[in-house]
């Protein structure tokens, strides 16, 4: 837990007698020889850190009718759809909450799994289920970003393997080469290579998808110019499926960026066992379709609002 004054034993115990006795935070506090203030931040950290998880294990009709739908129009093994939030700047946080559930039961020994990036894949750490190591092997599928972030390829790949107990793959470059000749030349390394080939035949992909609004991460972190997301945008993109830019019926477009990019070729995972596309928000709809297309992922984990839409759209 986050609370360096606070030994991990002490703090699963306060967060033991609270969440699985029941106890108050006053009682805890007595029990325990600290005072509430200190209870309540070591509760928050438990939350946050994945040491406790709090999950509704029914779900809502209109969102189990909407699984069905999705899973009958769009091919999918399994649909899940979570209820779109009051507030969507939580949407992530929920989305990424049940990669991580979906994970860790769905992860066994030995298994090859290859990790997109983003802000909603990020936040299926915490909620991913500790364990020990039993081979399995966690790849990142691009390169990473010159500005360290929580949505840093890399670092997520990184945490990720940490929880699973995984030997872990990173590309150990930046994720836009500066020319089409130096990205060739960084894919040829042995160890990168390695990582394309691997890529041809892994056990489990987690893909998300991103857009090109004013304040998405290619703008926020300077991964590309104005002038290059414009000349995208005016080739047909919408936005981008590991950093490959697609257009609105999922094909890679024709433009210079994508020559540059250092990241496993969505087409690629198509030797994939089980691929799952999480993310949601209704900018994102017409991306999140688009990867559908060029994925034909067997898991799509989405919000209530892009799931009637995409459910209800003929094929």
């Amino acid at each position: 837990m986050t609370t360096p004054d606070i030994s991990e034993d002490m703090a699963t115990r306060v967060a033991w007698l609270y969440y699985v006795e029941g106890l108050t935070q006053d009682e805890i506090a007595n029990k325990v020889g600290m005072n509430r203030s200190r209870v309540l931040r070591i509760l928050s950290a438990a939350r946050q850190d994945g040491t406790v998880q709090i999950r509704v294990t029914t779900r809502l009709a209109r969102c189990v009718e909407l699984e069905r739908a999705l899973e009958k129009r769009w091919g999918l093994t399994e649909a899940i759809v979570v209820p779109t939030p009051q507030d969507e700047t939580k949407l992530g946080g929920i989305i990424g909450a049940e990669v991580g559930a979906y994970i860790s039961q769905a992860l066994s020994a030995n298994m090859t799994i290859g990790l997109g990036w983003g802000k909603t894949l990020s936040a299926a750490v915490p909620a991913i289920v500790q364990r020990d190591p039993d081979g399995i092997r966690v790849m990142s599928l691009l390169g990473g970003l010159t500005r360290v972030s929580d949505e840093n390829p890399s670092e997520f790949a990184w945490r990720v393997a940490a929880r699973l107990g995984a030997e872990c793959y990173m590309m150990a470059c930046p994720v836009f080469a500066p020319d089409p000749v130096t990205r060739d030349a960084l894919a040829a390394h042995t160890g990168m290579s390695d990582i394309f080939l691997r890529a041809r035949s892994l056990d489990m992909a987690i893909v998300s998808v991103g857009d090109l609004r004013p304040h998405s991460v290619f703008r926020q972190y300077g991964l590309l110019t104005s002038e290059e997301l414009a000349s995208l945008e005016r080739a047909g993109a919408i936005g981008d499926v590991l950093c490959h830019f697609v257009d609105a019926e999922g094909r890679i477009v024709d433009h210079p960026v994508n020559r540059r990019v250092l990241a496993v070729n969505p087409n690629d995972l198509r030797g994939t066992r089980n691929i799952i596309l999480a993310s949601g928000g209704w900018y994102k709809l017409g991306v999140i379709r688009a990867a559908l297309k060029l994925l034909q992922p067997s898991v799509l984990i989405v919000d209530e609002l892009v799931a009637e839409r995409l459910a209800g759209e003929k094929g």
